[in-house]
């Protein structure tokens, strides 16, 4: 009796799927006169101001601070300093929760189901995330897992929640691009280039709150349906 072998997925796996979603969401955002593009050769970056209101962004912060507890990075832990701010998922059930997530979903035209849980984060002074990339790197222990339950991150949406009285910028350390919070806005970029192939130069990094807090809320997208 021989056992089965598992699936491997490919370096480039999802790459049809990453280059799917990618035009798709370029189409919506290109079409929308609130989507400010970025002006990048390398990355295809969108911001849209004013996305949520002041009275959203407190809420969602009163959220974040009751869900908040020690960031991890999959298999790295709070303890190895690469990140630093602490965060948690909050309630998908609230009806708060749902109305912001399926505003997200309906600017860039992706289904829900390929969207995971909104995850709140709070920074704090000297707290930070160093650079990285948010789509998954084929020599990590959770690479085969991650391709199973939804495939490879095709998007990412990030909301500022408050301002930030020194540092805590978001920077896109490849494009030298260093985006400072402002209350309302969203920041929405594509993990691959238009060929489908995920794309190195989407390496960004939370620098280190100085003075005061920084709250943001980040939800992913995927190239199918996550679980």
């Amino acid at each position: 009796m021989t056992s089965k072998t598992a699936k491997k997925f490919p370096p480039n796996a999802d790459q049809s799927g990453l280059m799917r979603v990618g035009r798709k969401v370029r189409e919506r955002l290109s079409a929308n006169p609130a989507a400010y593009r970025v002006p990048s050769e390398e990355v295809e970056l969108f911001a849209v101001g004013d996305f949520m209101t002041s009275a959203e962004c407190t809420r969602m912060m009163e959220l974040i601070d009751a869900t908040a507890k020690p960031s991890r990075v999959f298999d790295l832990d709070y303890s190895e300093g690469y990140r630093t701010s602490y965060s948690g998922d909050v309630d998908p059930h609230d009806p708060f929760v749902k109305k912001i997530s399926r505003r997200i979903d309906d600017l860039l035209d992706i289904d829900s189901s390929f969207g995971e849980t909104i995850q709140g984060q709070r920074y704090m002074p000297g707290q930070e995330f160093q650079p990285h990339h948010d789509w998954f790197h084929p020599d990590t222990t959770y690479w085969e897992l991650e391709m199973k339950r939804g495939g490879q991150r095709s998007y990412t949406t990030m909301v500022f929640l408050n301002e930030v009285e020194a540092g805590g910028t978001t920077d896109f350390t490849e494009l030298g691009l260093s985006i400072e919070p402002k209350p309302g806005v969203l920041l929405a970029w594509n993990n691959a280039d238009p060929e489908g192939l995920t794309n190195p130069k989407t390496m960004h990094a939370g620098r280190p709150v100085q003075q005061g807090s920084k709250y943001i809320i980040t939800k992913w997208y995927r190239t199918k349906k996550w679980f």
